[in-house]
This record gives C-alpha cells, structure tokens and sequence, in this order.
C-alpha cells in the first residue's frame, strides 16, 4: 500500500498497539493510520482532536494493527513489537468518543484472524501525540444535558431511593431502576434524578433484525448492551410515570423507544391510549417516539394521540444498503419513508436517526439518495449518530459499491450548505429548542 497522507507522516500521533493482556503502548516508529470503510484514508491534521475525558479504549484481540512507516509514507501491518526486551504480538487499539463526538474514520486493523464478532462500540482511529491520545471525531452537538459529568452514580442512588418513597416501585421503574444502576443508561438515570429526557419502554417485540440490536443477538455473535424489556407495562404506571416527570422535570421528554426494547410501534395501541391519558393530566413538556418507521398508520394513529416528537432511524438512504443492516420484517424501506412525510405533513418535530458509518455514509451514492430524502420528506433535524457494530462484520454484510468517498467532514459540511434550515447534532431536543 503506497497511499500518502496529506501532511508529513512525521507529523501524525504515533500508532497505538495492545498487547495480548490488554496493556496499551506507544509504538516507538510507526504512526498512526485510519480506515475509510476498509481502505485506509490519508490523515491530516485537521482530521485529529484531543480524546475527550470521558471517551475509552479498547483493544481488538487477533487483530493487528496497521501503521504507517514514516520514512516510506508505507502502511504496514504491525504484528510485533519489543517490550522490555520480549517480543510480542501486538493488537490494534480503537476509541469511543464520548456523546455528541462523529467518528470520522475507522481503527486501521487486519481483522483476517479474528474469529468473534465486536461488541457494539462506535470504534475510532486513535494515536498519541505530545502526552494525549488522538481521535479522528468531530463534535456535532454540546449540550451540557448529555455531559457525562453530570450522571454520577454517587447522585444516582440516594435520587432513586427519594423517587421510589414517593411512588412505589411497580415493573417499569424497576426496569428502569435496573437500566441505571445495571446499564448506565443516561435516560434511565435522568428519570430518577427529575430532569431531562427519560425512558418508556413499552415493546417486547420488533419488526426488524438489526445486525447491530443492543437488546437481541443471535447466539454466537456478540453480548447485547443491555437487557431487552421481558413484560408488558401497565398503561397506568406507564401514565403516571410519564406524568410524575412531565409535571416536574425542566426541559422534560418522555420517549417511547428505547434501546431495551423491540420496535415501539408494536405496541402502537398501549402507546397510543397512554398519550391520550396523559395528555388528559398534563399539557406540559414533549412526548418523543423513537422508532424504525415501519408502519406509517401506527405513526398516522400516534400523532392524531397527542405524540409531539418523532426521531426515525437509518442506517443509508439507499434502500439496499437499508435492507442490509435492518433486514426488515413485513415491512419495505418505502414505508419508513411514508413515516417520515406523514410525520412532518401532521406537524410532529420529525427527526431523522442517521446512523453513520465512515467510508459509506460519506460516499457520493448515499449522498445523492441522502439528498432527496431530506428534499422530499423535509425533516426538522437529522442526528448524525455513530453506528455502533464491528466494522469487519458491517462492511461484509453490505452491499458491493464503488462510488467514491468525500469524507465526513465534507459530508457535514456539505449538508449544512445545502439544507441551512436542516438542523444538525446528537440528542433529541425538547418541543421547540434550537440548537
């Protein structure tokens, strides 16, 4: 491989490498690379942001990393290193931004001998320079309410035992009890400490099979990130949970849809009466459906309820590369579609979940179709969310394409060009902030 970086590969971070007990170090010679989808892309100083505080690490068993040679401008794969006199195998190290970072590229790693499947993290290239760990990111969004800084579990606990004196705990706040402690879940934690956006699962079922579920995998894959939803809740806690954090939490949203559950509009006639009932207790606040947008009516019967907020995810805009990654169940990507125009024709906030994935999302084929989605249904916002899966297993699981890359930055650039009334971030937003 003779691809050169833009800048001096001298001037890049130095390459990161696991060894086999997870220990992280810095390679003495090579510098870091990084990936767009499975290639690798030429880095430069632009592309590089400090690693902030509440990011992580992780290390990629079997899987080399590969660096590059700063005297040749070569990518190599690095599968040794001497440590303390002893040679050993080296791993590829990779990060996870903290919220509101987009990844902009992919660890550079030779996974041919890896024999597992990723656990669901949005892995990011990463290398060291001058005492700091560097990140191929961008941030789209602060916004102080999804500051981690601000869930810490020592405020957590006696919050929990205060709400639960004033409403005995029945299924659902146990669930959601479990999601916080368990899980650490910022949804969760925010219902018990009375602010903010906070959860309503209600679904045990889904429409979809989703290669990156966080409630459901197939045996032989990987760990699920958290426990999916194993009952039905009662319409009335349901109501009175909604209504108990309506009435007193600032900036409050209460959101059908969670990452521990199936797909909410299963359940679109318990969603739908519990609106009404709350509506009939309270006008304050927004209530948020979070949704894979498969059955436009369901959504039809929602927003004729009361919902005020819908944020609808995909992985592409291209119906094929859709179907890939949800491999959807009595359902077409033409009716996710329908979702998104009737939703914004009935004057809900319509969000659109875009679950971005470097080296595809940014290709010049998706951006067309991006391009005509946003002209014909005419969204609110669009979350530019990484997509966390194992690349090796995402990238194998798409559709071929050749169409070129013009990387993320341009793809964030380019939509805030070309849809200046479009707004762009991270979070779903009360009924009527503006970010």
């Amino acid at each position: 491989m003779a691809q050169l970086p833009q800048q001096n590969p001298k001037d890049l971070p130095k390459l990161l490498f696991a060894d086999p007990q997870g220990r992280i170090f810095e390679h003495p010679f090579f510098r870091m690379a990084a990936f767009s989808g499975n290639r690798p892309a030429p880095l430069s100083a632009s592309d590089l942001m400090p690693m902030p505080e509440f990011s992580k690490l992780f290390y990629l068993p079997d899987c080399p990393p590969i660096g590059l040679d700063p005297e040749t401008g070569r990518y190599e794969t690095v599968t040794e290193a001497e440590i303390d006199g002893a040679r050993i195998p080296c791993q590829a190290v990779a990060a996870f931004p903290e919220p509101g970072l987009v990844r902009t590229h992919l660890p550079a790693a030779d996974y041919r001998a890896k024999g597992y499947t990723l656990p669901m993290w949005g892995y990011t290239a990463v290398g060291f320079k001058r005492g700091r760990h560097r990140i191929t990111a961008l941030r789209i969004e602060n916004n102080p309410r999804w500051d981690p800084r601000h869930y810490d579990d020592r405020d957590l606990l006696p919050a929990i035992r205060a709400y639960q004196k004033k409403q005995p705990p029945g299924p659902l706040v146990r669930h959601l009890r479990s999601c916080a402690l368990d899980n650490h879940c910022f949804a969760a934690k925010n219902l018990f400490l009375q602010r903010w956006e906070a959860p309503l699962p209600v679904s045990r079922r889904c429409n979809a099979r989703c290669l990156g579920c966080l409630s459901l995998q197939q045996a032989g894959t990987c760990a699920v990130s958290q426990s999916r939803l194993s009952f039905q809740p009662d319409r009335d806690e349901i109501v009175s949970v909604a209504v108990r954090h309506l009435e007193t939490a600032p900036e409050a949203v209460v959101s059908f849809g969670q990452g521990c559950e199936g797909e909410p509009l299963t359940e679109a006639r318990l969603i739908a009466g519990s609106i009404r009932e709350i509506r009939l207790r309270t006008s304050r606040g927004t209530i948020n459906l979070n949704t894979n947008g498969s059955l436009p009516d369901r959504v039809r019967l929602l927003a004729d309820s009361g919902l005020d907020s819908i944020r609808i995810s995909l992985n592409s805009a291209r119906p094929a590369f859709y179907r890939a990654y949800y491999r959807p169940r009595g359902y077409a990507f033409q009716d996710v579609l329908a979702s998104i125009r009737l939703a914004r024709d009935r004057g809900l906030f319509t969000m659109i979940n875009y679950l971005v994935f470097p080296g595809i999302t940014d290709q010049q084929a998706e951006i067309r179709s991006l391009s005509d989605l946003i002209e014909k249904a005419g969204p609110d916002f669009l979350h530019l969310k990484n997509l966390n899966i194992d690349p090796d297993l995402y990238l194998r699981s798409l559709p071929a394409s050749r169409s070129p890359e013009v990387g993320m930055r341009a793809l964030v650039a380019w939509l805030r060009e070309a849809f200046p009334q479009l707004q762009l971030g991270y979070f779903n937003q009360p009924r009527g902030a503006k970010i």
